[in-house]
């Protein structure tokens, strides 16, 4: 039988990506998906996944969330966060996603950070869906998440020689 993808069988690369172009993948996954599930510790020290939809600004993702929410009381107490953003799923070779881990901080509206976040937010939508008029200006606080590591994987990376899973860390500062 004909293989589809027969840079997929055998034993996968072990050559990371230059910095540079994984910058560039991750940046891509992140503006062409606004989808996510964030994961978050609860008092019991439980995991609970939550899906939301995401914007991004470099290498953070945001998003709205009211600050009674099971994720935001959680992020309060303990602001650790990993999430998960994958494209479409076709077959092994369109295997693409991202596992950021990091950190998340909640921006009320009135904060003056808040604004080039909300320059980047597409909230007509969100408008629309809640039924207010889009001359309204956002009053939602936001989540921020900042990684401090991605996993980044990517299967179509093995046809070019390079390793199908690779880590990115945030520059310290």
């Amino acid at each position: 039988m004909p293989l589809t993808n027969p840079w997929l069988s055998g034993p996968a690369p072990d050559r990371d990506l230059p910095p540079a172009q994984l910058d560039e993948r991750i940046l891509n996954l992140l503006s062409t998906q606004n989808m996510a599930v964030v994961a978050t510790v609860n008092e019991d020290g439980s995991p609970a996944a939550t899906p939301v939809r995401y914007y991004s600004l470099g290498f953070e993702v945001f998003y709205t969330s009211w600050n009674a929410s099971p994720k935001s009381r959680n992020l309060r107490r303990d602001p650790r966060v990993s999430a998960a953003i994958f494209a479409p799923l076709v077959g092994q070779a369109s295997s693409r996603g991202a596992q950021l881990f990091g950190t998340a901080r909640t921006v009320e509206r009135a904060a003056p950070e808040a604004d080039a976040y909300w320059e980047a937010f597409r909230r007509q939508s969100d408008h629309v869906e809640r039924g207010r008029s889009l001359s309204d200006p956002p009053d939602d606080p936001l989540t921020i998440i900042t990684p401090t590591r991605i996993v980044y994987t990517e299967h179509w990376l093995r046809r070019s020689g390079y390793r199908p899973r690779q880590t990115w860390r945030a520059p310290l500062s």
